[in-house]
């Protein structure tokens, strides 16, 4: 049955986890699309409602946002299948490599966004 399921290189390896475990690395996977809307979701708001902001920061912010909700479900996709691989070959949990720089970004974004505020 393993051999049939996508992708093989995830399910192709170790024994299969308890599904407990399985269903919460699932959880975790749509947490992290929920997050990328939600950035996509304030870029273009940020953007399209043409709020009283310095138009340069509110353009920038916009763009980090979206390149933000754009990067965010290969992070889902890619922390899926480690983790997912790391659950059947009982190895350690390794971190999600865009927390770091998505609240960065985060934090860029509050910062232009009270400069375009302050300098409108």
């Amino acid at each position: 049955m393993s051999g049939s399921r996508f992708p093989r290189r995830v399910y192709d390896r170790g024994v299969e986890p308890d599904a407990r475990f399985t269903l919460a690395n699932e959880r975790t996977f749509l947490a992290w699309i929920r997050t990328s809307l939600a950035l996509l979701a304030a870029g273009v708001a940020l953007e399209a409602l043409a709020l009283g902001m310095q138009p340069g920061f509110r353009l920038a912010a916009s763009i980090l946002l979206i390149l933000a909700g754009l990067a965010t479900p290969i992070q889902a996709w890619l922390g899926w299948m480690r983790t997912e691989r790391a659950l059947r070959e009982a190895e350690p949990l390794r971190p999600p490599w865009i927390a770091v720089p998505l609240a960065l970004v985060v934090a860029v974004t509050a910062v232009l966004v009270l400069l375009g505020v302050l300098w409108a």
